[in-house]
């Protein structure tokens, strides 16, 4: 099993790696989730895969276990920034606006992290595994990026698996259904993370 970070400067190092990934996200959020998302030969992407975004994803052998998308707060695109913010500013429809306890932040040292997947395709044998790995190269990347901090979007059950990854992590904001799951922001405190 491998985990790489991927990034618009490092796409031809790795063949089919990035699209294999925006297909995995295909399945996971418009098959699976049946979420109505921007999509492009079997590939689901957005306004946030810019050049200034990293993609994180544990793979093996050209099939991709899960993945995360890291995006600077600082990013401006257009009308968009980040996907939390631009919620927050009203500019998504299908994420509520009071989603964070407080106001977006826009700091060099925080970063976003979005589009977080499991394949339902992985194996219940390895789910674990692929989890330790991905949490743990979205740290060191967000770390290698200057983050002392992640400002997350994720399913509701992250208690259950927070500690167990080591995480310092707390809700940034209440718990609402996102085309029919639960998910709710979270802040990751990774300043302990970087000694």
């Amino acid at each position: 099993m491998q985990t790489t970070t991927l990034s618009f400067a490092n796409f031809h190092a790795h063949g089919e790696l990035f699209a294999n990934l925006l297909r995995a996200r295909h399945q996971s959020f418009i098959v699976q989730n049946r979420w109505d998302l921007p999509e492009a030969d079997g590939m689901e992407y957005d306004q946030y895969d810019t050049p200034a975004s990293r993609w994180i994803a544990v793979h093996e052998g050209g099939e991709i276990y899960a993945g995360i998308r890291l995006t600077p707060t600082t990013t401006r695109c257009g009308i968009y920034t980040y996907m939390i913010r631009d919620a927050q500013r009203g500019l998504l429809d299908s994420i509520p606006s009071d989603l964070l306890y407080a106001e977006a932040p826009i700091a060099e040292t925080v970063w976003e992290s979005s589009r977080v997947f499991v394949s339902h395709a992985t194996p219940m044998q390895l789910r674990r595994r692929v989890h330790a790995h991905l949490i743990t190269e979205m740290t060191q990347a967000a770390r290698l990026l200057g983050a002392s901090r992640v400002l997350g979007l994720i399913p509701a059950n992250w208690p259950r698996w927070a500690a167990r990854c080591g995480l310092d992590m707390s809700a940034a904001g209440r718990v609402m259904d996102i085309g029919g799951i639960d998910n709710q922001c979270i802040s990751i405190n990774l300043a302990a993370k970087m000694n």
